[in-house]
């Protein structure tokens, strides 16, 4: 079977159709957490989305979306004055989208090829789908509380103590949150069905250990002269890309 075969829980034309329509009448509230261009980029996202996952593989990324920009507003104009807010307002762009959401496509995509698929059973696919997104979600609180709340930021190769927002910084503060984060996505994984009990730790492990490779990642080749392709946004395709492996893995051994 073909990758690129598209048919999944819902006809391609018919999820397109839903998601314009929550899309427009969403419109006003995701202009606020996406950019323009992010918007149109996110449609796209959740058209195939729709397509492969159904409502709840489309429901589980909105509220990636929703809590990822709620907890990136904490704080945020004391951020802005330390200079550590994320841009734009906190706005997402198209490079965010995917950076953030690659991994979970890739996943949605793989699940609909049929009983398996690469010698992978389906709902194994969607375990790494909800686990890319936990791990995302996850890293997210982990940085925006880290920064907001973290009483004592430490390098995480290092141990040395470094300011808020630096790359590759872990706190208590944010290493707690991180947990939330992974846990909240993958109860909602639970609760639409998309993942059994059983694999509730297995998503919030897995998210939680991506955490932290991405915070070394951050701490060891993020801003080195030499390696300026690895910016935030292929740190995080690779994070949501460890986050599923690692799901995946886990799934195929304990599950």
């Amino acid at each position: 079977m073909s990758l690129f075969r598209y048919d999944g829980n819902v006809p391609l034309l018919l999820a397109f159709g839903w998601n314009a329509v929550l899309f427009l009448a969403l419109r006003s509230k995701l202009l606020k957490v996406l950019t323009p261009p992010g918007y149109f980029h996110a449609f796209a996202l959740g058209t195939l989305l729709w397509n492969t996952l159904g409502w709840r593989g489309w429901t589980l990324c909105v509220l990636y979306l929703a809590l990822g920009s709620l907890v990136t507003k904490v704080k945020f104009q004391e951020k802005q004055n330390m200079g550590i807010a994320e841009g734009r307002d906190g706005r997402r762009g198209p490079e965010n989208v995917w950076g953030s959401a690659a991994t979970g496509l890739l996943c949605a995509v793989c699940s609909v090829q049929g009983q398996t698929f690469l010698g992978i059973p389906s709902e194994m696919y969607v375990l790494g789908y909800v686990a890319s997104l936990a791990t995302k979600l996850s890293d997210t609180f982990a940085s925006e509380i880290g920064k907001a709340y973290g009483k004592t930021t430490f390098l995480i190769t290092t141990l040395e103590r470094v300011e808020p927002g630096t790359e590759g910084a872990v706190s208590l503060e944010g290493t707690l949150a991180s947990i939330v984060g992974g846990t909240l996505i993958t109860l909602y994984g639970l609760a639409v069905g998309l993942i059994p009990t059983a694999a509730v730790p297995v998503s919030v492990v897995a998210a939680f250990v991506a955490t932290n490779v991405e915070s070394w990642l951050g701490a060891t080749l993020q801003g080195r002269d030499d390696l300026k392709w690895i910016t935030n946004e292929v740190v995080n395709f690779f994070n949501t890309l460890i986050g599923a492996i690692l799901a995946i893995g886990a799934g195929l051994v304990l599950l």
